[in-house]
């Protein structure tokens, strides 16, 4: 009798311990799994890709993104510091040709590769601002103004589109980001009254 109460209670014993077990297996395996749940999200490809961004379509590709920019908009953006904050207003592939007569099959060879970047320097001089200015930052039918780096003043505002207006000059898109620059491609080419002059074509010549 004495004998089995002691293999009940070894038995008992062994099922509280294995019981105990049990329970502490489950709690971790709860808690890894609410610690997988609770770890941010990384898309693939976010290296590459998070670092062109735009407000009005969430996100664009590195091909989109040169599309958009284009050689010579680059060329005003590599001058900057990436991990600073900027706000360039970029002209749009046109704006380059129509406005200042830079071509990419023309304008990047040779000698003329030193014109082309004391001109594309002149206009980012013109075109960027120290600071973050994403569109939203701009109220609708309101106005806010910031020099440039050259001490070019800006006066912006936004249209019920959302799309930007540097003195009088409308954007064709917005937001688009590199790492800490935002960038705002323009139609047609911001700058000052003296510069304009310099880079108007001369008709007289054949």
């Amino acid at each position: 009798m004495e004998l089995s109460k002691k293999m009940r209670r070894g038995h008992f014993l062994k099922n509280s311990i294995a019981f105990v077990c049990v329970v502490v297996s489950v709690c971790c395996l709860f808690v890894v799994t609410i610690s997988i749940l609770r770890l941010p999200e990384v898309p693939v490809g976010s290296r590459a890709v998070g670092l062109y961004r735009t407000a009005k379509t969430g996100s664009v590709s590195v091909n989109e993104y040169e599309k958009f920019v284009g050689k010579f908009g680059e060329m005003m953006i590599e001058m900057l510091p990436e991990d600073l904050a900027f706000t360039v207003f970029v002209p749009s592939h046109k704006a380059f040709e129509r406005d200042l007569r830079l071509r990419v099959n023309d304008s990047l060879v040779g000698e003329k590769m030193n014109d082309t970047y004391a001109v594309v320097s002149r206009v980012m001089g013109f075109s960027a601002v120290p600071r973050t200015l994403s569109s939203v930052m701009v109220p609708v039918d309101g106005e806010v103004s910031y020099d440039s780096i050259s001490g070019f003043p800006l006066y912006i505002t936004k249209d019920i589109d959302g799309m930007l207006v540097v003195n009088r000059i409308r954007s064709e898109r917005v937001d688009l980001r590199k790492r800490e620059i935002v960038v705002h491609i323009m139609d047609g080419v911001i700058m000052d009254a003296e510069f304009e002059q310099s880079v108007q074509p001369d008709y007289g010549e054949e």
